[in-house]
């Protein structure tokens, strides 16, 4: 070997890279802001529904308190087939119209067991809404306090949530 000195390397010196910048941000981020923002607006959507039920059975039981209020006093086949409507427009604002709408006397309690009444309207106080509004007095044995707990039951079951 020859014992001349190597010439010095012309190395530079270790440069680090950039600060990364903030925008735009990098694509997991995309993806984690894009399901934030469904999952807000699912919630939302799960709120107004639920206040809407709430509100929706809120004016059902209202209505319903008159009602009873009214058949307490009066006891007339009036106040039973306003109970009776009361009922039926919940179910068709439920389930659909081709459903409910044509059921009348003993279809229209078994639709109404079948949908949260667990046998009470076909066997117990309820059975009263398929003949009572057509009679000319309310029958005189008439359970005004069980026909009203079987009622609210129904409407607590059937304005939960919707199908």
């Amino acid at each position: 070997m020859n014992g001349a000195p190597l010439p010095a390397l012309q190395l530079r010196d270790i440069h680090l890279p950039g600060e990364l910048p903030f925008w735009p941000p990098a694509p997991g981020w995309w993806l984690l802001a894009v399901i934030v923002v469904a999952l807000l607006s699912w919630g939302v959507v799960l709120a107004v529904r639920q206040y809407r039920i709430q509100g929706q059975r809120a004016r059902v039981m209202a209505a319903l308190a008159q009602l009873e209020t009214g058949l307490d006093r009066e006891r007339t086949p009036a106040m039973l087939a306003s109970i009776s409507i009361l009922l039926r427009r919940l179910a068709l604002m439920r389930y659909p119209r081709e459903r409910v709408a044509p059921l009348s006397g003993a279809a229209w309690l078994a639709f109404l067991d079948d949908s949260g009444g667990e046998g009470r309207f076909r066997d117990g106080p309820g059975q009263v809404l398929a003949s009572g509004p057509y009679q000319r007095a309310v029958p005189a044995d008439l359970d005004v306090a069980g026909l009203s707990a079987l009622v609210r039951t129904w409407v607590h079951k059937n304005t939960k949530a919707a199908k």
